[in-house]
């Protein structure tokens, strides 16, 4: 019987902190989908700014917005945060040709981020298909040498989570452009990273070749793929050759900043609850999936709690990081300084996957007790806004460096729907009209609200 009554005191004092979460949950929905600010944010992001890879000038102007965003809307601190990155251009019109005999039939390509240029007449070389890195050891020299290597490999369809067939494709394009190299091939070609089958080459980034001399590398769009090894199976090897031109400069490094904006905590203002995406994007398009939408969502966040006058008991911060795309600087140096000024971060949280319907988050820095915890007590106040699918898994790459400064830290990745992220990947199709107003709005919400409870409860 005492156990019973010690029970029932348990449970009856843990419903108005139940009760309380739930209400404020609901006022920060309410806001985000009634007053949200996210989607006009997002709209003179991608129109008045547009393409914004580091080094670039429209890179420089998105700091300059993001830093008076975050001003105008009166956060506690508003910095920047000096970075070294990149500058790689792609210069003039990529081109190629498939040669048939006598006949050119052009084929849609976009040179890799990092890549060097072709010579000014293009390459004109014969072709190894091939569907794995570890195939080009098999080959050897012997084959490869003087030949343009046409990596193959097919996006899987079978993975419910889109992104896990990224990533098993993408060492491809990554690696696959310097491995050649080392076996003398004259250049690369990659089957673009999409289960879509169409005419939009996906650019992306590739390793710099260290060991050999670098080639040119660029991504071939799935159809066009599909066209070049069908040929390659029907004729003879020395009847199909490939031609492709691209201009692409690497220039000396450029000064860049992280944007960070700041909602100081009450009671520990010592420890950081950090929320972020990328400013920079590929030049091919507006950026506006890839990761303008995370950069707004996060910002919206801390607009949220200012505009409920919630005054959180930890500091709440927003960072937009520089150079993901093609050298992540901007993460690193976040991390470097974290350890130097011997930061307490509580938690990360990275929005990198689109502005889609909300599905929940993933987590890495707990244990599976802990997560199921995690689960039993905030699965119930998420679940009604579909967040609620809290699993183990990886978070993203601006915030993966901080597990390094600091361990004890939780990172945690927001999860949307992933159907459709990979059609307009790292192509000239992720424009702002791609992005539904409605979604972005919840998916700010979500990310204010998981941020409200790690705030309130901790983590661990």
């Amino acid at each position: 019987m005492k156990k019973f009554f010690v029970m029932a005191i348990v449970l009856l004092s843990t419903v108005p902190v139940i009760a309380q979460d739930s209400i404020l949950i609901r006022k920060i929905y309410d806001e985000a989908l009634t007053n949200g600010q996210a989607y006009n944010n997002l709209r003179y992001l991608c129109k008045n700014i547009g393409p914004r890879l580091s080094g670039s000038v429209n890179a420089e102007k998105a700091v300059r917005w993001g830093k008076k965003m975050m001003e105008d809307y009166a956060f506690d601190k508003v910095y920047l945060q000096e970075v070294m990155v990149p500058h790689w251009v792609r210069g003039a019109r990529e081109e190629a040709y498939i040669l048939d005999g006598k006949k050119r039939i052009p084929v849609p390509i976009a040179a890799i981020g990092m890549s060097v240029a072709t010579p000014k007449a293009g390459i004109s070389a014969n072709i190894v298909e091939v569907r794995s890195i570890k195939e080009l050891e098999t080959l050897g020299e012997k084959i490869i040498k003087g030949k343009i290597v046409f990596f193959n490999r097919q996006f899987d369809p079978r993975f419910i989570e889109t992104g896990d067939g990224y990533g098993e494709a993408g060492d491809q394009r990554f690696n696959g452009p310097a491995e050649a190299a080392r076996y003398g091939a004259v250049g690369v070609i990659v089957r673009s990273l999409t289960p879509n089958i169409d005419d939009h080459p996906h650019t992306g980034s590739t390793l710099v070749s260290t060991g050999a001399k670098a080639v040119p590398a660029a991504c071939i769009s799935t159809r066009a793929a599909n066209k070049l090894s069908r040929m390659l199976k029907l004729r003879k090897l020395p009847q199909v050759k490939l031609w492709f031109k691209q201009n692409c400069q690497i220039l000396p490094e450029v000064l860049s900043y992280n944007v960070i904006g700041e909602i100081t905590g009450t009671e520990h203002p010592e420890k950081i609850i950090t929320v972020g995406g990328h400013l920079d994007s590929w030049d091919l398009a507006e950026g506006a999936h890839d990761d303008g939408t995370g950069i707004v969502q996060s910002a919206e966040a801390l607009r949220i709690f200012k505009t409920l006058n919630y005054r959180p008991k930890n500091t709440i911060r927003a960072v937009f990081f520089m150079n993901e795309e093609n050298g992540h600087r901007g993460g690193l140096k976040y991390a470097e300084d974290a350890l130097k000024k011997k930061e307490d971060h509580i938690a990360a949280i990275e929005s990198d996957y689109g502005g889609f319907t909300p599905r929940g988050f993933t987590f890495d820095g707990l244990s599976p007790a802990q997560l199921k915890d995690i689960n039993r007590k905030w699965k119930p106040l998420l679940e009604p806004y579909y967040a609620d699918r809290l699993t183990a898994g990886f978070s993203g790459t601006d915030i993966e460096p901080l597990r390094d400064s600091v361990p004890s830290i939780v990172l945690i990745g927001f999860l949307p729907d992933s159907q459709r992220y990979f059609d307009i990947h790292h192509t000239p199709a992720d424009v702002f009209e791609n992005v539904n107003k409605r979604e972005l709005e919840l998916g700010a919400a979500g990310i204010a609200s998981l941020i409200y409870l790690i705030d309130q409860h901790g983590l661990k």
